[in-house]
Parts: C-alpha cells; structure tokens; sequence
C-alpha cells in the first residue's frame, strides 16, 4: 500500500533525535538532547508523558517492559515502563554510548559507543557481558540476528561488520561507508536490519541505495534504489519516515522482472524510467521499456518477497510463477577452520584512542600530555609530575599532532601527512643549554609516522614505510634499519629501545607478534632479536614500557602484566593479573608505570571502561604483584613465590652492575638476605614434612653461610643424614667458592699487565677497587716504569691514604658496583693500628710504601644518595653510564707514577749489588722467586672451558680474560674473598720454602746490613726509633743475635 506523510511536529530540542515503537505498537517512544524520553499515543497527543533519564538521551529500545537509554554520563540505564522508575545501569564506557537495541526475546541489550567497543549484555545479569573490538571509529548502528547467532554493526571507520556471537569474532566486513571520526559528521546513521524471523538477508543503507546480503555466505544478492531517495537513514533528514529503522525503505513498489540478475559485480546505478517510479534490479546494460515489470502472472510485490522469498517451504509452491526470478546461487563449502586475526593498529603507550575530542596522548612517570580538540580549542597541555623538571606548558595543535612522547630532556611529537603537507616529527628539548629548543623533520613521501619514543639522548620513529629512524635528542638524523613488520609500539629508557611488531597473522582472536629490544649506547647490540611476544589467549597488546629500574614490560588486554626475567635467558615472566583486582567485569585498570623496588604497580582504574576520561583528573590507584604459583593458600606456596619473586625483581641489580650502572649496594645484600630467610623457612617446612631430599635441593639455592645454618639446623633435628648430604653440599660450595677467588685475582694480574705501559691513558680496566688491589696494582706497575725511565725524587706529603690493618676493614665493593673514585676524605698522618714505627721511609719495604707513589688528587665529596648505608629505598637514575670524568679521576690514581719514583729506590736499581735483599724483591722483573697465583686466575682456570662455550667465537687470550673479569665481578664479596684467601694459602707454601733457602744464601748480608744500620741510628737522637727497618730485616737481626 502506498506510504502517506503526516505533518511534521515538535518532539524535542535541536539535536539527535532516536525513535521506537512500544510491544504493542501503540504508542512511540522517542528520546532527545533534551535528557527526556517521551512516551506519545500518537502524532496529535499534545501532553506525552515524559521520563528524565540524564542530561542527555542519544538512543532507547523498549522491550518486555523495559526501557533502555543511552545517556550522556557514558551509561546504558534500565527503566521500567511506562512507570519510568529507575532499574539500574546495565553497562559502561569512556564515552557515550550511540545506539542500544535488544534481541528478539528481549533478554539481551546491545550497545555500541563512540570508544570503538560493541558490548552485549545480559538484561537480568548485568555481569554476564561479552565484548567486540575491531572497529577503528565510534559505531553509529546495531542489529541483532532474529536467530542470536550474529549481530551487525556500522561505524564511522567506513565498515558494516558482523560478528559472530558465540566466539565474538568478525565474520565478514565490507567497506562500503564514508570516513568520519565522529557520528555528529556522519552523512547516515546506518541503520541496520535482518530479514524477520528467518535473518537469511541483511539490508545495509548506503547512500541512495539499500544493500541485501545473503546469510553465511555474505555476498551481495541485490539492490534496492529509487530516484526519489535522496538519502537513506540520513542523520540530516527532517523527513518524519527517517526516524524508523532502516528496513521500511524497502517498502516501496514493486522491484522485480522477468530477467533479474545477481549484481556483485555491477555498478552501483540503477536503471530507472522518468515516467515511472517502480525499481528495477541495477544492471551493466540498459533495458528496453517493455522489460518493466507490470502486473501480470509473473509479477512480485515486495511484500511477497518479505513474507518468504527465501523461505524453504513456499520455494515450491512459488517454482512455476517465479522461474524468470533471479538464480541464487548453490552454497559453496564453506571454510571451517581457523580465521585469520585482524591485526592490531599502532598505538602509543600510555594513550587513549586518537578520535576522543578529549584524550591523553601520553601518561608516563614523567608527566602527562592531554589532547583538546574541539569547536573552542584544538591544543596540547603538557604536565609534568616533577616540576622541577619543567614548568607546565601549553602548545597549539595546528598539525593536528596523533602521537606523543615525554622524558626528562624533551617532548616529542607526531603528526599524519595531509594531501599538502608531509608527516612530521616535531621535538621540544627543554633541556637544552642553547637558546634553540626545537626542531623539525618532515618524512618522505608517502611515509607516515605511526609510533615514536625518548630515551636517554636519543630519539626513534617507526614509520609505514617498516623503516625505525633514530635521531639524536638535538635533532642528528642517526640510524635508519627497516623491521621485520609492521610496528605496534615502541618504549624506551635509558639506552634502551623496546620495539612490538607483527611477525604474521594471528588467528582464531591472537594476535602474532615479534618483540626486539636494542641496546643504543657506546657499543650497541641487540638482546631480543625478533622472538615471538606471549599474548594471553584473544588478546592484544594494551601497554608497552620499562619498570623505573629499565627492565622491558608490557600489559595484555586481559591484564597479565608480564616482565623480562634476565635470570632465566631473557624469558617473560607474569608477574601480575589486572582482573584479580577489578570488582566488575566490565572494570580495567590502565597502567601508567612500573616499579621493582618497592614493588608497585602504578595504575588508574576505570569504571565499566579500558580507560579513563580527562576530566575530572583520575586518582592513580597501586597494585601488589603475585606470581602465579600453584596452591598459592599453603604456607609452602606463598614462600615460594615470595622467593622467586624476590629474585625477579631484584634482576635488574645484576644487570646494573654488569653494564657499569649505579645502583645501592645496601638494596642487593637486603634482597639477599631476605632471600635466605624464605629459603631456611622452607628447609624447615621440609624438614618437618620429612622432605630430606626437597631440603637439600632448597639447600643449594643458599649461600655459604646459610648452608652451615641449615647443617646445624639439620644436626639439631636429628637428621644425620640429611646433615651428612648438606655437609657435602657445603664442601663443594667452598671449593667453587675459592675458584672463584682464585680468578679474581688473577683478573688483576691481567689487568696490571693490560695497564702497564699505557700510563697516559685510561683503560676499560681502571675501575675503583679495593685499596689492597689498588696497592698491588701501583706496585706493580710502578716497578715496571722504573726499568723504562729514571725515577725523580718523592715527596713524602703527597701521600694521601694510610695502609689499613687489614684489607677486611675496607668496606668490600660489589661486583660491577660503579662507585666515586674518592670513598671520602682520608687523614695522611693516620699510624697503623697494629705498627709502632712511622709510616714513611726512604728504606722501608713495599708494604709501607706502596702509595707515596701515588699522585695526589683532589677530594671530591661522596653523593649523598650512594651512601651504602643509607636505609630509604634507592632512587635509580636513568640507565646511563657514568660520565667519563669518573673514569678518568678513577684511573688518574693508578697513572702518571714513574716521574713520582723514590730516588734512592732507582739507584738500588741501577746498583743491585748495594741493595737490600728486600729492594728487588718488589715483584721485580728480575726477581728470582715466580709470583703466586691470585684468586682470579684460580678461577679463570676452573671456568675457563664455561667461558669458551658460552662465547665459541673468543680466539684472543684478551677476550677470555676481560669476559672472565665480568662474570668474576657479579660474584658476591665473599666469594672472592674465599678465592683470594684459597690463592694466598698456597702462595704461603711455597713463600715458606723459598725464605728458607734465600736465608742461607744472604745470611751474611743480612749481618752487615745490620751493622750499617746501627751505626747509623747512633746518629739519631735516643727517642727517636729508626723507622727505615723492615720486617724481615728486624727477624734477620734477631736471627744473628741469637747466633
């Protein structure tokens, strides 16, 4: 019947305006920008009743008694109807929400908002809500399938989509509408409609035309057009008829002839006659006149074709009056298998989507960058956290900048190409001493910016074209090396670069990702080359960072925070679950940062949402890690996973003190500690489970000291057994203990022969150390000088250290530790404590001294923050290696020493023959006894074979050597010192026998010497006691006067 106008009325106030029909049909139901909904018998009721349901209604659907909006808070509420009283909020998102519709039973809500996201939700239980990602725009429409097995969407991104209930994945997509980013500039609302009851075709409005999809195989049947359409579902249209959804637009005459075709591959035209408005099917070659339908034996009207076209049980009956209808094809076989993952777009860390008006481009520990873009303002706000850092700042947005990132030196920006202007990377260097703070860079044609990142005087761009530029923080372009695929995300800190890529396709909702992480400093490697990053199962990325300490993480959509453990070879560990914390289903946190110590888990939490609004400013919420251990409620698992989560977070110390980084040593050796408590606590446990064998393997986990607690501990309880294994135990840890040692000695022995000769110039060798080392190496080196030039005169002032009693005294330095050249002011008139002589003498032996060979240098004042014993947790510094003035003030102390020479020692030189026995004993090249081994070299004997596994290409005897130094340096102070003691003992040995045989043969130099020098302290005064003997020249003495 044909369709008839009725006047148009006012309903509410200007703006978007949505529509329904109650159960019954009996009254409309419409809501407005006003916040009403409103309830109207008919077109002439002229008092409607009228329901408040917020400051805003975008969308309402009415089923079974209820009423569902669509309000301006962000919400889907539930009324009662027609009472209109309040029902509950049956979902949430960060923005409104566009269009809500139910299913054809009434028992779920559809709902999709301008954050992307499509939510169905269970009307009874709220909780019970499934949720689609995919769109890459706000959705303007919805439609449930009559049979509950899909529901179709249409978005502003330009796509209709449906997707598959059960799995909640895309089945088809097709590009078919115009571009937007935001439904208030979308040219139709696109609403959808299913064929009733059957759901065989799905009817899509675009433009001036109607498009029919057939059921599962989604291919295009026909279209319906008509020249007097000039829009459909417009959402412009003052037309009455516009407000309904969008299948009545098929009501409109007769449509089919006798030699309708299928029309995928046709033109969008339809063919039309000026004289008549009745459809015909669109076709590629015009139609005569007679070959429009008329109402004959063979006609069709569209009521027909709604009743049952397609239905099985009427194609019979409908076989001899339709044979000219339009073939439909035999279903092919379908693919059953998995499907292919759409992939995930690039995003910023830190940020919110892109076509938000108001968004955060970025939040990180630094501060945060917010995004205005809207009819009063499009500009950027710049916060930092610190405001010592930099003062807030505002910037214009006339680029309309998409990505952003914040650091301590600089503000970096990015924007989109145009059809005029090319993309751009803009960089703000606050941090600049020069006057000129920015700079800009235009890409190449056709190359786009999609991820960027700071580091530590440095930035990278990732582009469309798979290219990662980097350039340094004033602006030098530097290395440009192509990725394996398309990029996702970039972090950086430090000197690292954390990069997430596609290396395929996923399917069945997993996303297949490759992850590389880049060391960028002197000497740049790659740790991570490409391996595949683990994802929870149909999840996708959601964060990308580093921890404050720099150990690479990243956060999945379902919330698995997971960290790199450096310990077990680079894997990824999860170390926190999201969801564990949230209250609803529809409740996410957003991180913001990460921190190993204390342990914290910087992030905001949203309501109903994936992240937060702008306004007002969201409170940072912290979270507790847990690793997910089994039968985490027993005392044995709690342990457990306290342990090893101790030793995770304390991996980044290691990796500190390997790459020359500063760091607190009190944090190690509290980490430690706790460590072995949790150990003997479930060596205990084990223990009284009758768990022997679990004892000795918890036992291997301690160290030295706590193996001896645990012997005694088994000793107490009666475990005779158990104490004999552990005692074995503790035997073979104290040999790997002294081979250790034994490297680290002979790690200095190299490193004085690496040293010597290069006087001038600091090596990677001259690193602090322990004032004994310190001592040897002076020693050593100095006497090596001697032999190539002539020593000058030594003042004795210049000495500004003090022999210590005994080297323990010295607070023991950690391995790889980089710590201030100067350990504080030291007093040069200090006596030894167990010495009653003065400390300085022209004659005395090389243990007194050693240092007055050193040149004097300044003292510069410990930072306050290096303190070893301070209490409060540390504060890490952006992983830098310490500046080269450090290095050089370092190895100034161990250079320069042969001008510094005593005089008399380079006449004994020269004149060996009116030496002291003691002089060429100086670790003189020409000395007769050979020098013991230190405890480096006994280690780097036992590990030698490790190290040349480890590093099959290593062919110089250098590279070996400086490798073995770096693993000899990660071991504890009382490893080395078990080396160092095991090496000393030896060397005692075969010290004893030499000394035996060297007394014999100078038994009557010993007596003159003697001589001389008593006859020369008769010159002394009395008090005086002479302080040019050494120790082996008073036990000689003794020797003769007992004789």
């Amino acid at each position: 019947m044909p369709a008839t106008q009725k006047p148009m009325r006012y309903g509410h106030t200007e703006g978007h305006t949505d529509v329904c029909f109650d159960d019954s049909g009996s009254c409309i139901v419409t809501c407005g920008s006003d916040g009403d909904v409103r309830i109207w018998e008919d077109l002439d009721d002229d008092d409607p009743k009228s329901i408040s349901v917020g400051e805003k209604a975008y969308s309402c659907a009415l089923k079974n008694r209820r009423l569902v909006t669509a309000v301006s808070n962000n919400t889907v509420q539930v009324h009662t109807f027609p009472e209109g009283v309040p029902d509950g909020i049956l979902t949430r998102f960060t923005t409104n929400a566009n269009h809500v519709v139910f299913n054809g039973d009434g028992t779920k809500v559809a709902a999709g908002s301008g954050d992307f996201l499509i939510k169905i939700v269970d009307v009874m239980d709220s909780s019970q809500q499934k949720t689609f990602r995919g769109h890459d725009a706000p959705v303007l429409s919805l439609s449930f399938d009559p049979q509950d097995i899909f529901v179709a969407s249409a978005s502003c991104d330009g796509s209709v989509r449906v997707w598959k209930i059960s799995d909640q994945t895309c089945a088809v997509s097709w590009p078919l509408l115009h571009k937007c980013n935001d439904v208030i500039n979308a040219k139709s609302i696109c609403r959808l409609a299913w064929q009733p009851e059957s759901g065989k075709l799905l009817a899509v409005p675009v433009e001036k035309s109607v498009k029919l999809y057939r059921r599962e195989t989604w291919s295009n049947q026909f279209d319906l057009s008509n020249s007097s359409i000039s829009q459909v579902s417009s959402s412009v249209e003052k037309d009455y008829d516009d407000l309904f959804d969008g299948d009545d637009t098929s009501n409109m005459g007769d449509f089919l002839n006798d030699k309708t075709t299928e029309t995928p591959s046709f033109p969008r035209g339809i063919i039309n006659d000026e004289d008549d408005d009745d459809l015909m099917v669109a076709s590629s070659r015009s139609r005569p006149r007679s070959h429009i339908l008329e109402d004959d034996e063979n006609s069709v009207d569209i009521t027909m074709l709604k009743s049952g076209l397609l239905k099985e049980e009427e194609e019979e009956g409908w076989a001899g009056s339709m044979h000219h209808l339009p073939p439909v094809p035999t279903q092919s076989l379908l693919y059953e298998g998995p499907r292919p993952t759409p992939r995930q777009k690039p995003f910023q860390p830190g940020s919110t989507p892109s076509q938000l008006t108001h968004r955060f481009m970025v939040w990180n520990s630094v501060g945060i960058i917010r995004c205005y873009n809207d009819e009063q303002d499009n500009a950027i706000d710049v916060e930092f956290h610190d405001t010592s850092v930099h003062h807030a700042t505002h910037l214009s947005n006339t680029l309309n900048y998409t990505v952003a990132d914040l650091s301590h030196e600089a503000i970096l920006l990015a924007c989109e190409s145009t059809d005029d202007l090319a993309s751009k990377l803009h960089c703000l260097h606050f941090s600049s001493w020069d006057s000129s703070k920015e700079w800009m860079v235009d890409m190449p044609q056709k190359e786009d910016v999609e991820a960027i990142c700071l580091g530590q005087g440095w930035a990278a761009a990732a582009t469309s074209a798979l290219l990662l530029r980097l350039f340094t923080i004033g602006g030098v372009q530097n290395e440009v090396f192509s990725l394996p695929g398309p990029v996702v995300s970039l972090a950086g800190h430090g000197e690292q670069l954390f990069i997430v890529y596609h290396r395929g396709t996923g399917f069945d909702g997993d996303q297949c990702l490759g992850v590389q992480l880049l060391e960028l400093g002197k000497k740049k490697r790659q740790i991570l080359r490409g391996d595949p990053l683990p994802l929870t199962r149909r999840s996708y990325l959601t964060w990308l960072g580093f921890s404050a300490e720099g150990t690479p993480c990243y956060v999945d959509s379902e919330g698995c925070v997971r960290m790199l453990n450096r310990g077990l070879g680079n894997t990824w560990t999860p170390v926190c679950d999201t969801r564990e914390h949230c209250k609803g289903k529809s409740d996410h946190y957003w991180v913001v940062g990460i921190h190993e110590n204390p342990q914290q888990l910087r992030c905001i939490p949203c309501k109903g949402s994936r992240f937060p609004p702008t306004l007002p400013r969201p409170a940072v919420a912290v979270l507790s890690f847990k690793l997910p251990y089994c039968q985490i409620a027993t005392e044995k698992g709690q342990m457990e996973e306290q342990f090893w989560r101790s030793v995770i977070f304390h991996n980044h110390l290691d990796y500190l003190a390997k790459n020359g980084y500063e760091y607190d040593e009190s944090t190690k050796n509290q980490a430690v500690k706790e460590q072995q408590e949790l150990l003997m606590k479930m060596l205990a446990l084990s223990c009284k489970l009758e768990r022997e064998f679990r004892c000795v393997e918890l036992a291997d986990l301690m160290t030295q000291n706590a193996v001896s607690l645990a012997i005694k501990y088994a000793s107490r309880s009666r475990k005779l057994i158990l104490a004999q294994k552990l005692s074995e135990l503790a035997v073979e840890k104290a040999a790997e203990l002294a081979a250790s040692e034994a490297e680290e000695e002979e790690e200095e022995d190299f490193r004085q022969k690496l040293n010597a000769g290069y006087s001038g110039t600091a090596t990677e060798w001259s690193q602090p150390r322990l004032r004994s080392q310190v001592e040897e190496d002076v020693r050593n080196r100095g006497e090596a000088d001697e032999t190539e030039e002539n020593p000058r005169p030594h003042e004795h002032g210049q000495n500004s250290f003090s022999k210590s009693a005994d080297s323990s005294d010295v607070p023991a330095i950690k391995s790889g530790a980089v710590t201030p050249s100067n350990q504080g002011r030291v007093n040069p008139f200090k006596v030894l404590a167990n010495s009653k002589e003065p400390a300085l003498s022209e004659n005395s032996s090389r243990s007194m001294n050693i240092l007055d060979s050193m040149s004097k240098s300044s003292w510069k004042p410990t930072a306050p923050g290096r303190a070893a014993g301070s209490e409060r947790s540390p504060v890490i510094k952006p992983l830098m290696p310490k500046p080269k003035s450090k290095q050089a003030s370092a190895a100034s102390y161990f250079q320069k020493r042969t001008s510094q020479a005593n005089k008399s020692e380079g006449v004994k030189e020269e004149n060996p023959k009116d030496a002291s026995p003691e002089a060429p004993a100086v670790c003189s090249p020409h000395a007769e006894t050979p020098r013991p081994k230190t405890g480096f070299q006994m280690w780097l004997e036992e590990n030698r074979s490790n190290i040349l596994s480890d590093n099959p290409d290593f062919s110089d005897e250098a590279d070996i050597i400086k490798e073995g130094m770096i693993r000899f340096r990660v071991l504890s102070a009382e490893e080395r010192k078990g080396w160092t003691n095991k090496a000393k003992g030896e060397a005692a040995g075969a010290g004893i026998e030499a000394k035996k045989r060297k007394r014999v043969e100078d038994e009557g130099h010993d007596k003159e010497s003697h001589k001389e020098a008593a006859e020369e302290n008769l010159n002394l005064p009395k008090k005086q006691k002479p302080f040019d003997l050494s120790a082996n020249q008073k036990l000689s003495a003794f020797a003769f006067k007992q004789e």
